[in-house]
């Protein structure tokens, strides 16, 4: 496993040196700190964060079923999935492979890193051919960028697909799982023990209700997290989003109630959406979200938005012609949005 990631990595990445920050060589409780140039007077944050999030990662470790060293903390993951990219993947000659209609900050992070992103279409209904894809392969893709729930359609992709996909793409392979809590599909983190390519990422923006904070992590084999905590800002989770984390983390009921009813809403809206005139087609979805057709979308976007209900116009992604997307608001959010779709001429 060693040799293998070590190839796949960046030179540069493999033989770079992390900055050693101050708070990860002194770890102390009951030490003087005199030297990162800090304000000493006690504020609760006059002290840089925990470089490593420690705290709050031993909880998500704990809660993913892995060790702590397989967990690494980022601001967002869009800092997660920029990490991984400037780790395996080389300015100007490598580049990733995804699929199409996916999460558009992929194609965002390819151009800030200068990679190439090619992307595969989903066949019909939005299911995926993995031999279209693994076709779709060159010599210089190094990585995969799956999105399971996928966004904006909302289908997940089976633990045998990704796996059929890490046996037969040699590269690194990532699965953005941002929106796993509300699906059924069991987790990508089950098969990391026997597939040391993979990393999985995964928020606490959406069903944990903490989109403000900006805390994302990623799940992989140690070597692999052990080279993204290298080169990640050394300070990069703030202390108050570490600490506000971690006490709602500790609500574990009060996450289990939101997903339930988040899920319960979707299956509202799932069956009220078919009943309303303008609406041409819905997707089936595994998300906090419903992707579905209308007859015209910039039309029925621009009403909805003239009532005071914003939406997404999803009309310009490839597959998605008329689309619009809705997030599972509170239950008297669905009712007015379904209302006011009903009212539309």
């Amino acid at each position: 496993m060693g040799t293998s990631i070590q190839k796949l990595l960046r030179p540069n990445i493999a033989s770079f040196k992390a900055y050693s920050s101050a708070r990860q060589e002194f770890d102390g409780k009951d030490m003087i700190f005199l030297d990162a140039n800090e304000n000493p007077n006690e504020n609760e944050i006059n002290r840089y964060p925990d470089p490593q999030a420690d705290s709050l990662r031993k909880i998500l470790s704990f809660r993913n079923k892995v060790s702590n060293q397989q967990v690494v903390i980022g601001n967002g993951s869009d800092e997660i999935l920029d990490l991984i990219i400037r780790a395996f993947v080389s300015p100007g000659k490598e580049g990733m492979l995804s699929l199409k209609p996916s999460y558009g900050m992929y194609k965002v992070l390819a151009e800030l890193n200068d990679v190439f992103l090619d992307e595969v279409a989903f066949e019909d209904n939005f299911d995926i051919n993995i031999d279209n894809l693994l076709s779709a392969v060159r010599p210089e893709t190094k990585l995969m960028l799956l999105c399971s729930p996928n966004n904006p359609t909302g289908k997940s992709m089976s633990l045998d697909q990704i796996e059929s996909l890490l046996d037969s793409f040699r590269g690194i392979v990532v699965v953005d799982q941002a929106y796993i809590d509300f699906s059924d599909t069991p987790s990508a983190t089950s098969i990391l023990t026997r597939q040391p390519r993979l990393i999985v990422s995964q928020t606490l923006s959406k069903a944990y209700g903490m989109a403000g904070l900006r805390v994302g992590y990623a799940i992989a084999s140690p070597e692999i997290i052990k080279v993204l905590n290298a080169i990640k800002p050394p300070y990069n989770v703030n202390t108050l989003s570490q600490l506000k984390a971690i006490e709602i983390l500790k609500d574990k009921d009060r996450y289990i109630a939101q997903v339930s009813e988040s899920n319960k809403e979707r299956d509202f809206l799932l069956k009220a959406l078919k009943y309303v005139s303008i609406v041409k087609n819905v997707y089936p979805s595994d998300a906090n979200f419903i992707l579905f057709e209308v007859d015209n979308a910039k039309l029925r976007y621009n009403q909805l938005k003239s009532q005071g209900i914003v939406v997404r116009n999803r009309d310009k992604d490839y597959g998605c012609k008329n689309c619009l997307r809705v997030s599972i608001g509170l239950p008297e959010q669905n009712i007015k949005f379904i209302k006011t779709l009903k009212s539309l001429k």
